[in-house]
Protein backbone atom coordinates (compact mmCIF):
# COMPACT_ATOMS: atom_id res chain seq x y z
CA UNK A 1 0.00 0.00 0.00
CA UNK A 2 1.21 3.66 -0.82
CA UNK A 3 -0.13 7.12 -1.58
CA UNK A 4 1.29 9.65 -4.29
CA UNK A 5 0.74 13.46 -3.97
CA UNK A 6 1.67 16.01 -6.41
CA UNK A 7 -0.52 18.65 -6.94
CA UNK A 8 2.13 21.44 -8.82
CA UNK A 9 1.41 22.33 -12.35
CA UNK A 10 4.66 21.60 -13.89
CA UNK A 11 5.97 23.74 -17.20
CA UNK A 12 9.43 22.76 -18.13
CA UNK A 13 11.65 24.02 -21.22
CA UNK A 14 14.31 26.33 -22.14
CA UNK A 15 11.96 29.75 -22.27
CA UNK A 16 9.21 28.51 -20.08
CA UNK A 17 9.94 31.13 -17.76
CA UNK A 18 8.22 33.69 -20.47
CA UNK A 19 4.92 32.16 -19.73
CA UNK A 20 4.90 32.70 -16.01
CA UNK A 21 2.82 35.87 -16.31
CA UNK A 22 -0.17 33.80 -18.12
CA UNK A 23 0.22 31.14 -15.88
CA UNK A 24 0.14 32.98 -12.53
CA UNK A 25 -3.05 35.29 -13.95
CA UNK A 26 -4.71 32.11 -14.56
CA UNK A 27 -4.38 30.91 -10.51
CA UNK A 28 -6.48 34.18 -9.91
CA UNK A 29 -3.03 35.78 -8.47
CA UNK A 30 -2.49 39.94 -8.63
CA UNK A 31 -0.38 40.79 -5.71
CA UNK A 32 3.30 38.29 -5.53
CA UNK A 33 6.32 38.64 -2.94
CA UNK A 34 8.89 36.93 -4.57
CA UNK A 35 11.76 35.31 -2.50
CA UNK A 36 15.15 35.02 -4.20
CA UNK A 37 18.66 35.35 -2.44
CA UNK A 38 21.58 38.19 -3.16
CA UNK A 39 23.32 36.23 -5.50
CA UNK A 40 20.50 35.26 -7.76
CA UNK A 41 19.17 39.20 -8.03
CA UNK A 42 22.92 39.79 -8.88
CA UNK A 43 23.16 37.65 -11.34
CA UNK A 44 20.04 39.27 -13.31
CA UNK A 45 17.87 36.06 -13.27
CA UNK A 46 14.84 37.58 -11.25
CA UNK A 47 14.91 41.36 -12.83
CA UNK A 48 13.60 40.01 -15.96
CA UNK A 49 10.92 38.16 -15.25
CA UNK A 50 9.81 40.92 -12.39
CA UNK A 51 9.37 42.99 -15.55
CA UNK A 52 7.30 40.83 -17.18
CA UNK A 53 4.87 40.23 -14.35
CA UNK A 54 4.91 44.29 -13.66
CA UNK A 55 3.88 44.25 -17.14
CA UNK A 56 0.89 42.13 -17.51
CA UNK A 57 -0.27 44.29 -14.37
CA UNK A 58 1.01 41.73 -11.45
CA UNK A 59 1.70 43.96 -8.45
CA UNK A 60 5.38 42.46 -6.91
CA UNK A 61 7.45 42.97 -3.90
CA UNK A 62 11.40 41.78 -4.21
CA UNK A 63 12.63 39.57 -1.29
CA UNK A 64 15.94 38.99 -1.19
CA UNK A 65 16.89 37.95 2.69
CA UNK A 66 17.29 34.35 1.80
CA UNK A 67 21.08 32.61 3.24
CA UNK A 68 22.54 30.01 1.69
CA UNK A 69 20.95 27.76 4.58
CA UNK A 70 17.62 29.04 5.65
CA UNK A 71 16.81 31.16 8.65
CA UNK A 72 13.88 31.06 10.33
CA UNK A 73 14.60 34.91 11.68
CA UNK A 74 14.37 35.36 7.33
CA UNK A 75 11.66 33.38 7.39
CA UNK A 76 9.68 35.59 9.83
CA UNK A 77 10.50 38.51 8.65
CA UNK A 78 9.40 37.60 4.66
CA UNK A 79 5.98 36.01 6.56
CA UNK A 80 5.94 39.96 8.01
CA UNK A 81 6.57 41.39 4.49
CA UNK A 82 3.99 39.48 2.66
CA UNK A 83 1.22 40.87 5.03
CA UNK A 84 2.27 44.20 4.46
CA UNK A 85 2.09 44.32 0.94
CA UNK A 86 -1.07 41.99 0.81
CA UNK A 87 0.29 39.57 -0.71
CA UNK A 88 -1.48 36.33 -2.81
CA UNK A 89 1.45 34.05 -2.99
CA UNK A 90 5.24 33.04 -3.06
CA UNK A 91 7.18 33.29 -6.14
CA UNK A 92 10.60 31.60 -5.14
CA UNK A 93 13.32 32.04 -7.59
CA UNK A 94 16.75 30.39 -6.80
CA UNK A 95 17.60 27.39 -5.66
CA UNK A 96 16.41 25.13 -2.92
CA UNK A 97 16.73 27.84 -0.29
CA UNK A 98 15.16 30.36 -1.49
CA UNK A 99 12.04 27.75 -2.17
CA UNK A 100 12.51 26.49 1.03
CA UNK A 101 12.32 29.81 2.85
CA UNK A 102 9.56 30.55 0.60
CA UNK A 103 7.37 27.26 1.70
CA UNK A 104 8.26 28.69 4.82
CA UNK A 105 7.12 32.60 4.93
CA UNK A 106 4.12 31.20 3.18
CA UNK A 107 2.78 29.34 6.30
CA UNK A 108 3.53 32.00 8.79
CA UNK A 109 2.02 34.52 7.02
CA UNK A 110 -1.02 32.79 7.08
CA UNK A 111 -0.99 30.59 10.01
CA UNK A 112 1.54 32.23 12.57
CA UNK A 113 3.98 30.73 14.81
CA UNK A 114 7.63 30.41 14.00
CA UNK A 115 9.16 27.52 12.28
CA UNK A 116 9.65 25.72 15.30
CA UNK A 117 5.89 25.60 16.01
CA UNK A 118 5.68 23.41 13.28
CA UNK A 119 8.98 21.64 13.48
CA UNK A 120 8.25 20.53 16.72
CA UNK A 121 4.69 19.74 16.36
CA UNK A 122 3.56 22.72 18.64
CA UNK A 123 1.17 24.28 16.13
CA UNK A 124 -1.18 22.43 13.04
CA UNK A 125 -0.58 23.37 9.19
CA UNK A 126 -3.53 24.95 8.48
CA UNK A 127 -3.52 27.65 5.95
CA UNK A 128 -1.14 27.63 3.29
CA UNK A 129 -0.76 30.94 0.92
CA UNK A 130 0.18 29.61 -2.66
CA UNK A 131 3.46 28.79 -3.38
CA UNK A 132 5.14 29.04 -7.05
CA UNK A 133 8.25 27.69 -7.66
CA UNK A 134 11.01 29.27 -10.56
CA UNK A 135 14.12 27.07 -9.92
CA UNK A 136 17.40 28.40 -11.15
CA UNK A 137 20.42 25.17 -10.33
CA UNK A 138 19.75 21.67 -11.15
CA UNK A 139 19.52 20.12 -7.34
CA UNK A 140 16.98 20.16 -4.87
CA UNK A 141 13.39 19.72 -6.56
CA UNK A 142 11.75 21.82 -3.79
CA UNK A 143 9.60 22.64 -6.57
CA UNK A 144 7.97 19.81 -6.44
CA UNK A 145 7.88 18.56 -3.03
CA UNK A 146 6.29 18.81 0.23
CA UNK A 147 9.02 19.90 2.98
CA UNK A 148 11.25 23.00 4.00
CA UNK A 149 14.34 22.45 6.20
CA UNK A 150 15.25 25.61 8.18
CA UNK A 151 17.60 26.12 10.55
CA UNK A 152 17.23 27.82 13.78
CA UNK A 153 19.08 30.88 14.29
CA UNK A 154 19.60 30.24 17.82
CA UNK A 155 20.97 26.84 18.23
CA UNK A 156 21.71 26.07 14.70
CA UNK A 157 19.92 22.85 14.73
CA UNK A 158 18.57 22.12 11.39
CA UNK A 159 14.57 22.38 11.39
CA UNK A 160 12.16 19.79 8.81
CA UNK A 161 8.80 21.32 8.17
CA UNK A 162 6.75 18.98 6.00
CA UNK A 163 3.20 18.93 5.17
CA UNK A 164 0.95 18.17 2.01
CA UNK A 165 -0.10 21.44 1.91
CA UNK A 166 3.69 22.75 1.58
CA UNK A 167 3.80 21.67 -2.40
CA UNK A 168 4.03 24.03 -5.06
CA UNK A 169 0.92 24.64 -7.03
CA UNK A 170 3.13 26.15 -9.70
CA UNK A 171 6.67 24.82 -10.89
CA UNK A 172 8.27 26.38 -14.05
CA UNK A 173 11.77 25.13 -14.93
CA UNK A 174 13.55 27.17 -17.99
CA UNK A 175 17.23 25.41 -18.35
CA UNK A 176 18.53 28.90 -19.77
CA UNK A 177 18.42 30.07 -16.28
CA UNK A 178 20.62 27.57 -15.27
CA UNK A 179 23.83 28.35 -17.69
CA UNK A 180 25.29 30.44 -15.56
CA UNK A 181 25.83 28.42 -12.13
CA UNK A 182 29.32 28.44 -11.43
CA UNK A 183 30.82 24.90 -12.09
CA UNK A 184 31.49 24.06 -8.33
CA UNK A 185 28.12 25.24 -7.45
CA UNK A 186 26.51 22.83 -10.20
CA UNK A 187 28.48 19.63 -9.05
CA UNK A 188 27.60 20.10 -5.72
CA UNK A 189 23.98 20.93 -6.19
CA UNK A 190 23.89 18.00 -9.07
CA UNK A 191 25.33 15.19 -6.78
CA UNK A 192 22.64 16.96 -4.41
CA UNK A 193 20.14 15.49 -6.76
CA UNK A 194 21.81 12.03 -7.16
CA UNK A 195 21.60 11.59 -3.28
CA UNK A 196 17.65 12.20 -3.76
CA UNK A 197 17.04 10.02 -6.33
CA UNK A 198 18.99 7.10 -4.32
CA UNK A 199 17.50 7.92 -1.52
CA UNK A 200 14.10 8.76 -2.83
CA UNK A 201 14.58 4.94 -4.33
CA UNK A 202 16.08 2.79 -1.63
CA UNK A 203 14.64 4.21 1.46
CA UNK A 204 12.72 2.05 3.98
CA UNK A 205 9.53 4.16 2.97
CA UNK A 206 9.76 4.02 -0.81
CA UNK A 207 6.77 2.92 -3.30
CA UNK A 208 6.96 1.55 -6.90
CA UNK A 209 6.36 5.62 -8.30
CA UNK A 210 9.09 6.60 -6.12
CA UNK A 211 11.57 4.08 -7.28
CA UNK A 212 10.50 4.92 -11.03
CA UNK A 213 11.33 8.30 -10.80
CA UNK A 214 14.33 7.23 -9.21
CA UNK A 215 15.56 5.29 -11.08
CA UNK A 216 14.90 7.78 -14.11
CA UNK A 217 17.00 10.50 -12.37
CA UNK A 218 20.03 8.69 -11.66
CA UNK A 219 20.02 7.24 -14.95
CA UNK A 220 19.72 10.83 -16.64
CA UNK A 221 22.16 12.60 -14.01
CA UNK A 222 25.07 10.71 -14.07
CA UNK A 223 25.92 10.84 -17.97
CA UNK A 224 24.66 14.77 -17.75
CA UNK A 225 26.43 16.24 -14.77
CA UNK A 226 29.98 16.08 -15.78
CA UNK A 227 28.96 18.01 -19.21
CA UNK A 228 27.28 20.67 -17.14
CA UNK A 229 30.30 20.95 -14.95
CA UNK A 230 32.84 21.23 -18.04
CA UNK A 231 30.30 23.55 -20.21
CA UNK A 232 27.95 25.44 -18.53
CA UNK A 233 26.30 26.94 -21.95
CA UNK A 234 25.90 23.34 -23.04
CA UNK A 235 22.18 23.89 -22.63
CA UNK A 236 21.48 20.01 -23.83
CA UNK A 237 22.95 19.10 -20.52
CA UNK A 238 21.63 21.56 -18.26
CA UNK A 239 18.01 21.00 -20.08
CA UNK A 240 18.95 17.05 -18.55
CA UNK A 241 19.83 18.20 -15.46
CA UNK A 242 16.90 20.48 -14.93
CA UNK A 243 15.11 17.21 -15.72
CA UNK A 244 17.14 14.92 -13.56
CA UNK A 245 16.73 17.17 -10.87
CA UNK A 246 12.79 17.50 -11.11
CA UNK A 247 12.57 13.53 -11.01
CA UNK A 248 14.51 13.38 -7.97
CA UNK A 249 12.58 15.26 -6.63
CA UNK A 250 9.27 13.42 -7.62
CA UNK A 251 11.28 10.23 -6.37
CA UNK A 252 12.12 11.64 -2.57
CA UNK A 253 9.08 14.25 -2.50
CA UNK A 254 6.99 11.01 -1.89
CA UNK A 255 9.23 9.37 0.13
CA UNK A 256 11.96 10.47 2.22
CA UNK A 257 15.99 10.85 2.26
CA UNK A 258 17.76 9.24 4.59
CA UNK A 259 21.23 9.03 6.41
CA UNK A 260 23.06 10.82 3.63
CA UNK A 261 21.16 13.71 4.10
CA UNK A 262 21.08 13.34 8.06
CA UNK A 263 24.68 13.97 8.29
CA UNK A 264 24.64 16.76 5.76
CA UNK A 265 21.79 18.32 7.60
CA UNK A 266 23.87 17.98 11.24
CA UNK A 267 27.11 19.30 8.98
CA UNK A 268 25.31 22.41 8.12
CA UNK A 269 23.84 22.93 10.79
CA UNK A 270 27.06 23.37 12.77
CA UNK A 271 28.99 24.80 9.70
CA UNK A 272 26.63 26.34 7.21
CA UNK A 273 28.27 23.74 5.24
CA UNK A 274 26.27 24.15 1.58
CA UNK A 275 24.21 21.64 1.64
CA UNK A 276 24.64 20.06 -1.76
CA UNK A 277 28.35 20.34 -0.78
CA UNK A 278 27.79 18.43 2.59
CA UNK A 279 25.43 15.76 0.66
CA UNK A 280 28.18 15.08 -2.21
CA UNK A 281 30.80 14.27 0.72
CA UNK A 282 28.87 12.23 2.17
CA UNK A 283 27.17 9.76 -0.43
CA UNK A 284 30.23 7.77 -1.21
CA UNK A 285 30.80 7.04 2.42
CA UNK A 286 27.06 5.78 3.33
CA UNK A 287 26.54 4.19 0.39
CA UNK A 288 29.48 1.73 1.07
CA UNK A 289 28.40 0.84 4.63
CA UNK A 290 24.80 0.45 3.19
CA UNK A 291 25.77 -1.68 0.45
CA UNK A 292 27.22 -4.12 2.85
CA UNK A 293 23.66 -5.10 3.66
CA UNK A 294 21.95 -4.71 0.90
CA UNK A 295 23.59 -6.12 -2.04
CA UNK A 296 20.80 -6.90 -4.30
CA UNK A 297 20.19 -3.32 -4.11
CA UNK A 298 22.96 -1.82 -4.45
CA UNK A 299 23.87 -3.92 -7.47
CA UNK A 300 20.96 -2.58 -9.05
CA UNK A 301 21.88 1.18 -8.72
CA UNK A 302 25.09 0.37 -10.14
CA UNK A 303 23.35 -0.95 -12.85
CA UNK A 304 21.25 1.93 -13.27
CA UNK A 305 23.42 4.46 -13.10
CA UNK A 306 25.95 2.39 -15.14
CA UNK A 307 28.70 1.95 -13.10
CA UNK A 308 28.13 -1.80 -13.75
CA UNK A 309 27.10 -4.23 -16.52
CA UNK A 310 23.73 -6.37 -16.58
CA UNK A 311 26.60 -9.51 -16.77
CA UNK A 312 28.42 -8.71 -13.60
CA UNK A 313 27.44 -10.51 -10.31
CA UNK A 314 25.73 -8.65 -7.79
CA UNK A 315 28.76 -8.34 -5.81
CA UNK A 316 30.68 -6.92 -8.68
CA UNK A 317 27.96 -4.86 -9.19
CA UNK A 318 28.08 -3.38 -5.79
CA UNK A 319 31.80 -3.15 -5.72
CA UNK A 320 32.08 -0.79 -8.73
CA UNK A 321 29.08 1.20 -7.37
CA UNK A 322 30.85 2.36 -4.78
CA UNK A 323 34.04 2.61 -6.52
CA UNK A 324 32.21 4.25 -9.05
CA UNK A 325 30.65 6.86 -6.96
CA UNK A 326 33.93 7.49 -4.93
CA UNK A 327 35.59 8.65 -8.76
CA UNK A 328 32.81 10.57 -10.04
CA UNK A 329 32.31 12.72 -7.24
CA UNK A 330 36.13 13.27 -7.04
CA UNK A 331 36.29 13.98 -11.10
CA UNK A 332 33.61 16.79 -9.78
CA UNK A 333 35.83 18.25 -7.68
CA UNK A 334 33.72 17.83 -4.87
CA UNK A 335 35.90 18.47 -1.61
CA UNK A 336 37.22 16.37 0.66
CA UNK A 337 35.57 16.72 4.35
CA UNK A 338 39.14 17.43 5.73
CA UNK A 339 39.38 19.95 3.50
CA UNK A 340 36.31 22.40 4.72
CA UNK A 341 37.08 25.27 6.63
CA UNK A 342 36.91 24.97 10.17
CA UNK A 343 36.15 21.55 10.29
CA UNK A 344 37.29 19.74 14.04
CA UNK A 345 36.86 16.54 15.23
CA UNK A 346 36.08 18.16 18.79
CA UNK A 347 32.77 18.60 16.74
CA UNK A 348 32.16 14.74 15.58
CA UNK A 349 29.97 13.81 19.01
CA UNK A 350 27.37 16.93 18.60
CA UNK A 351 27.42 16.16 14.64
CA UNK A 352 26.90 12.42 15.62
CA UNK A 353 24.01 13.21 17.66
CA UNK A 354 22.71 15.60 15.06
CA UNK A 355 22.18 13.18 12.35
CA UNK A 356 20.86 10.17 14.68
CA UNK A 357 17.69 12.66 15.75
CA UNK A 358 17.13 13.54 12.29
CA UNK A 359 13.79 12.38 11.53
CA UNK A 360 14.87 10.52 8.44
CA UNK A 361 17.29 8.29 10.32
CA UNK A 362 15.02 5.67 10.29
CA UNK A 363 14.29 5.71 7.16
CA UNK A 364 17.89 4.42 5.94
CA UNK A 365 17.88 1.24 4.07
CA UNK A 366 20.13 0.11 6.51
CA UNK A 367 19.31 0.44 10.47
CA UNK A 368 22.21 2.81 12.02
CA UNK A 369 23.17 3.04 15.74
CA UNK A 370 24.90 6.29 16.75
CA UNK A 371 28.54 4.31 16.79
CA UNK A 372 27.89 3.10 13.04
CA UNK A 373 27.37 7.20 12.55
CA UNK A 374 30.21 8.03 14.34
CA UNK A 375 32.68 5.55 12.46
CA UNK A 376 31.26 7.16 8.81
CA UNK A 377 32.21 10.32 10.21
CA UNK A 378 35.39 9.10 11.00
CA UNK A 379 35.87 7.33 7.91
CA UNK A 380 34.67 10.14 5.66
CA UNK A 381 37.45 12.52 7.70
CA UNK A 382 40.28 10.67 7.09
CA UNK A 383 39.43 10.13 3.80
CA UNK A 384 42.47 11.50 1.37
CA UNK A 385 41.05 10.48 -2.36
Amino acid sequence: MFTYHMPARIRFGVGESSQLPDEIKALGITRLLIVTDPGILKAGLVTPIAELLEKSGIHIEINDQVAQNPRDTDCLHGAELFNAINAEAVLAIGGGSAMDTAKTIALLAKSGGTPSDYADGHLPYRQIAPILCVPTTAGTGSEVTRSAVITESSTHRKMTLKHENMRPVLAVLDPQLTVSVQASVTAATGVDALVHAIEGYTCTVTSPLSKAYGAEAMRTIVPALPLAVEDGKNLRARTKMLEGSLLAGLSFGNADVASVHCLAEALGSVYDTPHGVANAIFLPHVLRFNADGHVPLHATLARLMRFASDTDSDERAMEKLITGIFSFTRLLGIPLLSELPRISQEDFGRLVDLAYENGSTPSNVRSITKQEYRMILEETYAYNG
